[in-house]
């Protein structure tokens, strides 16, 4: 397969920004002044150029599993995580816990974490059906599901382009309710963790709290940009003592 685009900016210890239905433009928007201390490593996931297309045009996260692999194998990093690629994100480093020096990661779908949930079971019915028909799914559930992942102009008449693109790009993925990542692998390697949540949803923040359960992890909730957590007053500044911390313990 053809390699990912990673661009880099900044000096020091390798971070690597894993995006997911958003660019990282969008989705790493806040967080310019990290690149001060530490070398940022900005991953485009397949389908978001210029990287290559997807594979059979569709988002996968077992691909980016195998993509992101190969990135954290060659340097060994801190991985901040976002969304749809924390799932991929955590399929490789639980199958290398030993490729990552700690994680970061931001309101995951990770829904089977916390089974008979109504919100949670919401949700994933949301997401799902813009992942099944796109376009084509119930327009209310549709603009409700684009409003909890922090797309503009939702409530217009019609759809900013952007938003048309975003949605026909994750067409077609693979459902993240088949994502089984092996948690107790990191946590039995003793991998530092911190998951981080906006405030803005009952269910995203329900699905974090069981995962920094699941990993022994640090809890952090930055309300104030919903989804776009990275955004948040507060959040960059509270992951970097989290990165400053992790990198004492590992020198």
């Amino acid at each position: 397969m053809d390699a990912l685009t990673v661009r880099k900016c900044g000096d020091g210890p390798e971070v690597v920004l894993v995006h997911g239905g958003a660019g990282p433009r969008t989705t790493w928007a806040g967080m310019e002044s990290l690149g001060a201390r530490w070398k940022l490593l900005l991953v485009y996931r397949r389908g978001f150029e210029p990287s290559p297309p997807a594979l059979g045009g569709r988002q996968d996260f077992l691909v980016d599993a195998d993509d992101l692999g190969a990135v954290f194998r060659a340097c060994r990093p801190h991985v901040v995580a976002h969304s749809y690629g924390v799932l991929g994100t955590l399929l490789a480093a639980a199958e290398r816990p030993e490729s990552v020096r700690s994680l970061t990661l931001i309101e995951p779908p990770l829904f089977f974490l916390v089974p008979g949930d109504p919100d949670v079971a919401r949700l994933e019915e949301l997401g799902d059906a813009v992942l099944i028909n796109g376009l084509d799914a119930d327009p209310d559930s549709l603009r409700e599901f684009l409003a909890l992942a922090g797309s503009p102009g939702v409530d217009a008449e019609r759809f900013p382009e952007a938003v048309v693109a975003a949605v026909h790009r994750a067409q077609g993925g693979r459902l993240p309710g088949q994502a089984r990542p092996d948690l107790a692998a990191l946590r039995a390697a003793g991998v530092p963790a911190l998951v981080a949540s906006g405030g803005h949803s009952l269910a995203l923040e329900r699905i974090c709290d069981a995962l920094a359960e699941e990993l022994g992890a640090q809890r952090l909730t930055a309300p104030g940009a919903g989804h776009f957590v990275p955004a948040a007053p507060g959040f960059t500044d509270e992951l970097e003592k989290f990165l400053s911390h992790c990198e004492g313990e590992s020198l």
